[in-house]
């Protein structure tokens, strides 16, 4: 089993046509989606606050989050973003991936679509 990546296009709710897209690995680890910070400011997102996150280390740290849109998959999701290190890898979190409909599936290294989101 290894790493599935997605192609995810972050775009701003505020100006639809300022997007950035990029691979993304599909972490179902991580809540939120993490995106490097050059590339949310680039396409005018600014931070909206900060949350504490936990890293799998245990280390925990206060970072900047914003809201967006991520289209992936051909489904489109509003979610929170957390503004990452510029030579970041980009992650796509659960929240997002559920929202759409999708689950991981590590043996294919792809997305499965799901029969219907769950709203229970």
């Amino acid at each position: 089993m290894g790493a599935t990546y997605v192609e995810v296009t972050v775009r701003n709710p505020a100006m639809p046509d300022r997007t950035w897209t990029g691979p993304f690995l599909a972490d179902t680890g991580a809540f939120d989606s993490l995106v490097p910070a050059n590339r949310l400011r680039a396409i005018g997102l600014q931070p909206r606050g900060s949350r504490e996150y936990t890293l799998a280390d245990g280390q925990q740290l206060s970072l900047e989050v914003t809201v967006a849109e991520l289209e992936f998959e051909g489904e489109r999701v509003g979610g929170t973003i957390v503004y990452g290190d510029e030579d970041t890898e980009p992650l796509l979190g659960v929240t997002a991936l559920e929202s759409g409909g999708f689950e991981v599936d590590p043996r294919a290294e792809r997305l499965k679509k799901l029969p219907a989101v769950l709203l229970k």
